[in-house]
């Protein structure tokens, strides 16, 4: 994530009032990495009518008031955020590490043994995998701002499950393709949920409404049902 320099953009209309942005290079992080960086300069540049940038994995969609401004202007303001994204050099903002407390397993994590059985390993082997590194946040999703990220180093891909829950509870860590996420608050999900943390991360009372963005780290800590029931309702707060 050292090199800031944009990868090549494509843009296309999605819809009347929105246009997507797509990051073109060969080098999936560096895309990832522009078009953060993209969507930042967009959401900080003040233009009137433009009404929020929202970056995934390699594309931003940027929506505007087509009242106030037109699709033209705004590639405008996206071929100059291009060129001043590389002339400035400016490295971003720092990214912060979150340890996430997870109870394997049980009532906790009611896919674990599935999610084993599917790969071909036991299920202590599914919680040291998927515990023993650090992820990128690469972007918020549904709901409320869940925290996005590459997958454990798994043999195959994780699939979803056949029939998704129509209820999820806030903490649930889960796993699908070769992704990972927290669900922050109570919702339905297709993801195999192979634990629950103990943490919570949506606070309606706090802005912003989760203590992390994209580029921050997280890394998964298997505990007891005591720890965990000693730490429940403890907000999520960054290490570093």
């Amino acid at each position: 994530m050292d090199d800031l320099t944009p990868s090549p953009l494509e843009v296309f209309e999605s819809g009347d009032a929105a246009l997507r942005v797509v990051a073109v290079s060969d080098d999936a992080e560096q895309n990832w990495s522009t078009v953060h960086r993209l969507a930042d300069w967009l959401e900080a540049c003040g233009a009137e009518g433009l009404h929020g940038a929202v970056p995934t994995y390699d594309s931003v969609l940027v929506e505007f008031d087509t009242l106030a401004i037109s699709a033209r202007q705004v590639r405008a303001f996206v071929n100059l955020a291009a060129r001043q994204l590389g002339l400035s050099g400016d490295e971003g903002t720092p990214s912060r590490h979150f340890d996430v407390p997870v109870l394997y397993g049980g009532e906790a994590g009611p896919d674990l043994e599935a999610v084993a059985d599917f790969e071909g390993i036991s299920s202590e082997e599914v919680v040291r995998l998927h515990s023993t590194k650090s992820y990128v946040i690469r972007c918020l999703g549904a709901p409320a701002g869940s925290p996005m990220m590459d997958g454990p180093d798994f043999p195959v891909p994780v699939p979803r499950l056949k029939d998704p829950r129509l209820s999820v509870p806030a903490g649930a860590v889960a796993v699908a393709g070769r992704q990972a996420v927290i669900a922050p608050a109570v919702a339905p999900g297709g993801w195999q949920v192979i634990g629950q943390t103990p943490l919570t991360l949506l606070d309606v009372g706090r802005d912003p409404l989760v203590p992390y963005r994209p580029g921050d780290t997280i890394r998964f800590r298997p505990v007891s049902r005591r720890e965990f029931g000693l730490l429940v309702g403890a907000f999520m707060e960054a290490q570093s």
